[in-house]
């Protein structure tokens, strides 16, 4: 698919909530998949605080039985893309053997600052992803790193993509594991955003091919969005193309962020 992960043969992809690994990577997965590349997904939160699509299932957002939804979704649709490489960050194997007890980061939930971006909500809980220290989910994910020694790295720019406070705490962390232990860095830089730092450095893969297992894996995520032809809409509305042209930009394990 790109110069920049084609010699890779296991790949560690990095999300904030479920519904993130098809939306943001889905073509690109599923290429990965059909390549024959091992690939490994950690997802940080379950996405307590996500809305619900009217209609879909008779359960309360937030409440367990809409997180249990939520897993039971991801799951069906990391099957679809073919991923066999699952964890949620904070349960064994991306659990640093420090801590005896597994963790659950929540959902720090967002609001709109304008249309497009995203900025911090005003009520994330203590045990928020991004209200919990740094030190420990990069632990965390670091323990997944050293379980399983992927070539690369994939995860968010700076900017989360979108500004979610969670995507930004995401990349954060993948950034963090990737200078400890000297694993390059792919960063996912979605079509028509605005971009940090060098454009040009950004290769733009055409994933159209795996749009048909990309519409089937966002189909699993019902609770979250709906299929409509070549456009996925969003629980608020929103409408927009299904990602199949995905950027990627190297960063390599030893450049700060812009």
């Amino acid at each position: 698919m790109t110069g920049l992960i084609d010699s890779a043969r296991r790949v560690l992809l990095v999300h904030a909530h479920p519904d993130d690994e098809t939306l943001a990577t889905g073509a690109l997965i599923a290429d990965l998949v059909a390549r024959g590349v091992e690939v490994h997904v950690v997802t940080a939160t379950r996405g307590e605080r996500g809305e619900l699509m009217p209609g879909v299932v008779d359960v309360e957002p937030g409440s367990e039985a809409f997180v249990a939804h939520r897993e039971g979704e991801l799951a069906k649709a990391l099957s679809h893309l073919g991923v066999r490489h699952h964890c949620f960050l904070g349960m064994p194997p991306a659990r640093d053997r420090a801590h005896r007890t597994s963790r659950r980061y929540r959902d720090s939930g967002m609001r709109w600052i304008r249309e497009g971006l995203a900025g911090p909500a005003k009520d994330a809980p203590a045990d928020a992803f991004t209200i919990v220290p740094l030190t420990e989910p990069v632990a965390d994910l670091a323990a997944y790193v050293e379980a399983t020694a992927p070539d690369v790295l994939v995860s968010y720019d700076a900017g989360g993509g979108y500004g979610h406070p969670d995507h930004v705490r995401t990349h954060e962390v993948t950034r963090e594991v990737a200078r400890a232990h000297g694993i390059p860095v792919i960063e996912v830089i979605p079509p028509d955003r605005e971009v940090d730092g060098d454009a040009a450095a950004i290769e733009w893969t055409d994933g159209s091919t795996h749009l048909a297992t990309v519409q089937a894996a966002l189909r699993a995520h019902a609770t979250q969005v709906r299929v409509d032809g070549t456009d996925v809409v969003h629980v608020g509305g929103q409408r927009e193309p299904i990602v199949t042209r995905i950027g990627l930009r190297h960063r390599g394990a030893d450049v700060a962020d812009v």
